[in-house]
């Protein structure tokens, strides 16, 4: 049962200060308060303190298979010995190539206690890609001393792939020719050269190299030190003070080779002595209803998701009120990040959980990037309106500097990396003359008048583009709308640079096509009701508006977009700038004359 006397969030106290060059310097006056030294201090001090609390649970078929804390103590332990036996250390890290399990949480601790980083590389360059180039660019600039993958067979070419580099190569199951088998490393007895490695440890200590998911270019390899980490999650703990008290469940799919799901998430239950049910689920409609048992077998306290997840978990929901009451019964928030959520999805979700919950449940949103650990700012305030990311963090200092009618959102602060790995130059640029992180995030205030009230998340600078006539189009804010409205949308990207006119490309989110369209089957893009319900959405999204805010022409995309190909990341969000390059041709179908007969143009009315 939920305690709804407790509250979810703290009151926000934020100082502002204007400064002559138009900047503006926001803060929060909540003292961050100490933190721990590193990740292994906080997961030993959990696992002496509640040995049989289950720490994660991954699923075998329909089954949760379990693991607690004591067993992962004692397991990592033997790992790290093995590391450290395979001459593991700072300057020789760990590689995982496969995704979030229990196995990988075990090495990940056990690299954690070592003082090994950790390389979580994201599936998509093992699985999709057809000569592992990537991989093999990413062993050379890390030099990793092993590299492990859970399953021998599946793994096995990107595994060949890292053979001439890396010395050790570790799998849980399968076969790979010459790799040390996990269960035989958990054998390991532990020396004092464990305890010695952890006394070793500092803030300063490298815990993991996240390669970024390269929205607007390609992956760099962001430092991660334990202070980032351990500073992250001291601020979530001011912001939301019921962590203290209730140990968080989560029920997760988001990626541990992206900082979301593996430092946000995944750190987060290690900080606050949680447990974490891996969703073997993805927010892809052949994946989804994975997503959906692990949600109505475990309930989350609090749920993270990316707003093609929502989009998908909305209808279901609606639909089934019975799951919806299992899903919020004791949840205290929905959270999204990592892309802006349309305004009708927010409308429908906070709708659903007024109807069903037995409390209130907000859905709230917060901003970050890698290199930031990666929780910048959030909006733990009730009134938070959707798109607003809040203030900024305890610890944090964001400095917003002007660009057009918009803010770049800078930042300083423990939780912000040192630099890229083995990349002065890319290190360099990154940050300003005083030493603030530049984002190249978008941001404007609520209120200019009350800085106190958040930020809204105003899109990538580098996404906003010149039409022909020198008008700006702010792509983040355009996409949103065009969402908002054409709610059979999954997602889109914007076109028209230098062109006459702005105009888009989409996906068609079939389980809400075919609840519009009263078929069984996936909708076919002619259909006339779908093409109706578009051309009427263009022309509300248009009516008055200038030729900035405006659509002319849409076209629907039947290929999905590709992962291995840069266009989508592990996370869900589009690289609006890799779409286009490789789209190109029907990007200019968008611009013929006469307009195609595929294209759809606003109803006239």
């Amino acid at each position: 049962m939920v305690n709804a006397a407790l509250d979810v969030f703290s009151t926000p106290r934020i100082a502002d200060e204007r400064r002559t060059d138009g900047s503006l310097l926001l803060r929060s006056e909540e003292d961050l308060g100490p933190y721990a030294p590193s990740m292994a201090q906080l997961f030993r001090a959990g696992s002496q303190s509640h040995p049989d609390r289950t720490l994660a649970a991954d699923r075998d078929g329909e089954s949760w298979r379990t693991l607690t804390w004591g067993e992962a103590r004692a397991s990592a332990d033997a790992l790290a010995q093995a590391l450290l036996d395979h001459g593991l250390g700072p300057h020789r890290p760990l590689m995982v190539l496969s995704g979030n399990s229990i196995e990988h949480l075990l090495l990940t601790l056990a690299a954690h206690t070592a003082g090994v980083p950790v390389v979580p590389v994201s599936v998509a360059y093992s699985l999709m890609s057809r000569d592992h180039e990537r991989i093999r660019e990413l062993v050379r600039l890390t030099q990793p001393g092993a590299v492990f993958a859970d399953d021998g067979d599946a793994y096995r070419l990107a595994l060949a792939a890292t053979r001439p580099y890396v010395p050790v190569r570790i799998v849980a199951r399968g076969y790979a020719d010459g790799a040390l088998l996990l269960e035989d490393l958990l054998l390991t007895e532990p020396t004092g050269a464990v305890d010695v490695a952890v006394a070793a440890l500092g803030p300063d200590s490298v815990a993991k190299i996240l390669f970024t998911s390269g929205s607007t270019g390609y992956p760099k390899g962001v430092i991660n030190t334990h202070r980032m980490l351990c500073s992250n999650q001291q601020a979530l703990g001011r912001i939301w003070p019921f962590l203290h008290t209730e140990p968080p469940v989560l029920v997760d799919w988001l990626p541990w080779s992206h900082t979301f799901g593996g430092n946000h998430n995944l750190n987060q239950v290690i900080a606050y002595d949680g447990t974490l049910y891996i969703d073997d689920g993805k927010p892809a409609p052949h994946l989804f209803g994975r997503t959906i048992d692990a949600l109505r077998s475990m309930p989350p306290t609090v749920y993270y998701n990316v707003p093609a997840g929502y989009a998908l978990l909305a209808p279901r929901l609606e639909q089934d009120r019975e799951f919806a009451a299992t899903f919020f019964s004791r949840l205290r928030f929905m959270f999204y990040a990592a892309a802006a959520l349309p305004q009708d999805l927010w409308d429908r979700l906070r709708a659903v959980a007024a109807d069903v919950a037995d409390h209130d449940v907000p859905l709230t949103a917060s901003w970050g990037t890698t290199e930031t650990a990666p929780g910048a700012t959030s909006a733990h305030f009730h009134s938070a309106r959707c798109g607003c990311i809040g203030v900024p963090l305890p610890g944090v200092i964001l400095k917003l500097v002007p660009d057009a009618d918009k803010y770049e959102i800078r930042l300083s602060g423990p939780n912000i990396t040192p630099g890229y790995h083995a990349n002065e130059e890319a290190t360099a640029a990154a940050f300003d003359e005083e030493g603030f992180y530049r984002t190249g995030d978008a941001v404007r205030l609520v209120d200019e008048g009350r800085p106190s009230q958040g930020l809204m998340f105003a899109g990538r600078l580098a996404e906003d583009f010149k039409l022909a006539t020198g008008t700006w189009v702010h792509v983040g804010m355009l996409r949103t709308e065009l969402l908002s409205r054409a709610r059979v949308l999954t997602d889109a990207v914007i076109a028209g640079h230098d062109r006459e006119f702005a105009a888009a490309l989409a996906w068609v989110n079939q389980v809400e096509a075919r609840g519009l369209c009263g078929e069984d089957a996936d909708v076919p893009f002619d259909h006339p009701a779908l093409r109706s319900f578009l051309a009427d959405a263009l022309r509300e999204l248009n009516d008055g508006a200038g030729s900035a805010r405006r659509i002319d022409r849409l076209l629907l995309l039947s290929e999905p977009p590709e992962i291995d190909a840069g266009e989508i990341t592990d996370k869900g969000y589009i690289n609006q700038r890799r779409v286009l390059e490789l789209r190109a041709d029907q990007v200019a179908r968008l611009y013929e004359t006469p307009c195609p007969a595929n294209v759809i143009v606003p109803d006239p009315a």
